[in-house]
C-alpha cells in the first residue's frame, strides 16, 4: 500500500514547481535577485526514504524547473548536488543522531533546521551561479548573486516553512 508520505510528497513537488515557474522566475528584487525556493522540496522530503528515489526526485525536480525556465540542464545538476551531499550535510550538522530511526527533523532545535537549509541553499546556488556564469574572471559576481539570491532564498524558505509547518504544543 502506497502511504500518506507518497501523496504529500507528490503534492508538494507539483506545487513547489507551479510556484516557482509562475511566481518566483518572474520575480526581479533589486533587478537580480529571484528567490528558488523549490529547494524546500529537498529539504522537506523524509530522511530514511530510499536515496536512489530521492536522487531521481531531485532530478525531476531540477529538470522540471529547466524546462519552464530554459536555463539547459542548471537546475537539475544543482539538485542532483544538493541531494547526493545531503547526508553528508546532515551529520555536520545534526551529527550521527539523524542516522537513528526515531530522528525527524522537525524535533532538531530551530538553529539546527535553520543550518540545514542554509546549507542546502548555499550549496545549490554555488553549483548553480558557477555553472550559469562559467567564468571564474566573475568571481564577485558569483559570490554576489550567491549571497543576495541566497539570503532572499533562505528568509523565503523560511516564511514558508513556517507558514506550513505543523505547531507542535
Amino acid at each position: 500500500m502506497i502511504s500518506n508520505y507518497f501523496f504529500i510528497n507528490i503534492i508538494r513537488f507539483i506545487l513547489l514547481v507551479l510556484v516557482q515557474v509562475l511566481v518566483f522566475n518572474k520575480l526581479n528584487f533589486f533587478g537580480f535577485i529571484n528567490p528558488m525556493v523549490y529547494i524546500l522540496f529537498l529539504y522537506w522530503y523524509p530522511i530514511k526514504q530510499n536515496r536512489a528515489t530521492f536522487i531521481g526526485l531531485s532530478f525531476l525536480l531540477g529538470l522540471s524547473i529547466d524546462f519552464f525556465s530554459d536555463t539547459m540542464a542548471i537546475n537539475a545538476a544543482s539538485t542532483i548536488t544538493i541531494a547526493y551531499l545531503r547526508p553528508t550535510i546532515m551529520r555536520f550538522i545534526f551529527g550521527v543522531n539523524y542516522e537513528f530511526q526515531s530522528f525527524k527533523l522537525g524535533n532538531a532545535t530551530r538553529v539546527q533546521q535553520i543550518t540545514f537549509l542554509a546549507l542546502l541553499i548555499i550549496v545549490h546556488h554555488m553549483v548553480f551561479f558557477t555553472l550559469e556564469i562559467f567564468s571564474f574572471a566573475n568571481f564577485l559576481l558569483i559570490l554576489k548573486k550567491i549571497l543576495s539570491i541566497g539570503l532572499a532564498t533562505l528568509v523565503l524558505c523560511l516564511l514558508f516553512s513556517s507558514l506550513f509547518s505543523v505547531k507542535k504544543e
